[in-house]
């Protein structure tokens, strides 16, 4: 049991397993959307921002909410419910298309939905995961989950453009609400007891969120994570709304190439989320995140110099995907650098004020981009979101983190 780690653990293995289908058919439906409204609908690239940028207004009001009823509530029966609720939500897309009833509003609608339900899922499933595993397995627990989603990175897009030719795109988002129906019965068969809450409900929320946001700030880890994230999460938004325009229409490749090319991501990030704990033995935590987000940044630039026959520009997108193994890496210690310096009775609130500029930011950054793109072109504004992502890793530079060898010690108050 001891050699296999969290492997000889059934109840991380329920979870682990649930999450790898679920992330496959979310990888599905992240591509199949955009499809979607390209292919059938032929939207804009504004139309494509605010699709991408719908999500940011229902991320930005219920994020801290999510934070504050994570740490009020048992997180468990939440996982359970959002999943639930994303299922459903989905499946109206290929019904709403067999009917012939599919517009660019429902798309929208379903966006948004879907979107405040899993800032519910997230927020709640990284203040769950201390309470599933022991403390100090976190990062096992982390990179082993990371695998999970990348294993559905390697499979999904690929899967994606054959489904899309096979059975259009609006068929294929099937899969996906499937995926989150095999998720909530992974985690309802969870045996270990989740502990109580440690708030009670009856106590007053606005204060509560105050107290996650301040908490999120005072600290000057936590403080660093949150400008970073912020900068980096409202320039990448550029890439969420254009990325598969640009491929598509200006490169002209299909759907089946598209999707395989952003496959050799998800194998690239496979093999990060491997050597992450390696890396961080032998060069230490704060070098490791900070190399890994200068490899993400560089690498973003590609894509907009991308350029000429169709298997050239294939071949460039394709490089910038290889450097993909760099994501996981830097998300895996940065999430259990967050877990581990934040007190257990704030873990809810201060995962929903990441969460929520991740999620939030990225959408208004897409909806701004696809304005931008109008005027300027798809082009110079991927270039200039990825400029500005690469700057973002300077708060890491000039932070306590760049002198971080390990993981803190856990706080547990």
């Amino acid at each position: 049991m001891r050699r296999k780690g969290l492997w000889g653990e059934p109840d991380f293995l329920k979870l682990w397993g649930g999450q790898a289908v679920s992330h496959l058919g979310s990888t599905i439906t992240d591509v199949g959307l955009p499809l979607t409204a390209i292919m059938i609908l032929k939207a804009s690239p504004f139309q494509m921002g605010l699709l991408s940028g719908v999500g940011a207004v229902v991320v930005l009001v219920f994020g801290l909410f999510a934070g504050a009823w994570a740490d009020r509530l048992r997180r468990r029966p939440i996982l359970i419910s959002a999943d639930l609720g994303r299922a459903a939500i989905l499946g109206t897309v290929p019904l709403a298309a067999a009917l012939g009833r599919l517009s660019i509003a429902q798309l929208y609608l379903v966006a948004a939905s879907a979107s405040l339900l899993t800032t519910l899922f997230e927020v709640s499933y990284q203040a769950y995961l201390p309470s599933l595993v022991e403390r100090e397995n976190l990062v096992e627990c982390n990179s082993k989950l990371a695998l999970a989603q990348s294993a559905g990175d390697v499979g999904g897009p690929g899967l994606t453009g054959l489904l899309v030719q096979w059975i259009t795109a609006p068929m294929a988002i099937l899969f996906d609400a499937v995926s989150f129906l095999v998720s909530a019965l992974s985690i309802a068969s969870i045996r270990k007891p989740e502990p109580p809450p440690g708030h009670s409900a009856h106590g007053n929320l606005g204060r509560e969120i105050v107290e996650g946001m301040r908490a999120s700030w005072h600290d000057p880890i936590l403080r660093a994570l949150v400008l970073r994230t912020a900068t980096a999460a409202f320039s990448l938004g550029s890439f969420a709304a254009l990325y598969m325009v640009f491929g598509i229409r200006e490169l002209g490749l299909s759907a089946g190439l598209l999707g395989a090319i952003i496959s050799v991501g998800g194998a690239s990030s496979l093999a990060g989320a491997f050597v992450a704990p390696r890396l961080v033995s032998r060069f230490g935590l704060g070098r490791t995140m900070i190399g890994a987000a200068v490899v993400t940044g560089v690498t973003t630039l590609l894509p907009a110099l991308s350029r000429g026959p169709v298997a050239l520009a294939a071949a460039v997108l394709g490089t910038a995907q290889l450097f993909d193994l760099a994501w996981p890496i830097y998300h895996i210690n940065e999430i259990t650098l967050r877990q581990a310096v934040t007190p257990d009775h704030l873990l809810g609130r201060v995962n929903s004020a990441m969460h929520l500029l991740f999620r939030g930011l990225v959408p208004a950054g897409a909806l701004v981009a696809g304005a931008i793109a109008e005027v300027i072109g798809i082009r110079y504004t991927l270039l200039s979101g990825a400029l500005c992502y690469l700057l973002s890793t300077l708060w890491l530079i000039f932070s306590p983190i760049r002198h971080l060898q390990k993981i803190p010690e856990v706080r547990k108050t």
